[in-house]
């Protein structure tokens, strides 16, 4: 089934598309996502795989997050996710500890971002939220970031103390990646709340990344945006 899973990724591959990709993904030496293989699949496509696929089990699954191709990868965090979704408690938590078993095969930001709030944020909505802590003080970036934008879960439930918190523990990470993410969650955190917004820009606006305020700050009015990107 492993393999006709790969087959069927493989069909959608576009070279073209694929060296595109690379450089987006910065694959190169030095680079975040150095020796990461791309095929050039779209992730439409890569969903459409991971629908047909969604029973291989978590055996399988491991063994496509081993590899070094990026949508297959990608693919297996989606049936992942889509498992997690279907289960009982039981199997959630099943999930959830082989999710955070393999962080190091979530290892970009689209790999994080379309997965981490699914599995490991919903899961944690109503439950202790000290991994995400251990997670967020990782020198490993991609644990760093599932942190942030596991928040993302919560903040769809109106709860937001977690994504402040965080957020100013990642105040001064110096990653760009980390700074956006921080940003993005703030921002959707002031969709649903522009109090908690303001009030944490008001106290943090000053020290905090060039980056992550440009992004906390993408929805608010122009004089509003000027206020806070005056230092």
């Amino acid at each position: 089934m492993l393999t006709k899973l790969k087959k069927e990724l493989a069909k959608f591959g576009n070279p073209e598309k694929a060296k595109i990709l690379s450089g987006f993904f910065k694959t190169g030496k030095g680079q975040y996502g150095y020796g990461d293989v791309f095929l050039g699949v779209k992730v439409p496509e890569t969903r459409s795989v991971a629908k047909k696929f969604s029973e291989l089990n978590l055996k399988d699954l491991k063994k496509l997050l081993s590899g070094k191709i990026h949508e297959e990868r990608l693919c297996a965090l989606l049936i992942l996710a889509d498992k997690y979704k279907k289960s009982d408690s039981k199997n959630k938590k099943i999930i959830v500890d082989f999710y955070l078993q393999n962080t190091q095969r979530v290892n970009n930001w689209d790999l994080v971002d379309l997965s981490a709030d699914k599995i490991l944020g919903n899961y944690l909505i109503d439950k202790d939220k000290s991994i995400l802590y251990n997670l967020v003080k990782s020198q490993n970036l991609w644990e760093r970031r599932i942190s942030i934008i596991s928040t993302f879960a919560f903040i769809r439930n109106n709860k937001f103390d977690d994504t402040i918190k965080i957020s100013e523990i990642l105040l001064n990470d110096e990653h760009d990646l980390i700074q956006k993410a921080v940003g993005w969650m703030l921002r959707e955190m002031g969709k649903r709340n522009e109090k908690s917004l303001f009030k944490f820009l008001d106290k943090h606006y000053k020290a905090m990344p060039r980056t992550m305020l440009r992004y906390a700050i993408e929805r608010l009015d122009e004089k509003k945006k000027e206020v806070y990107m005056i230092k």
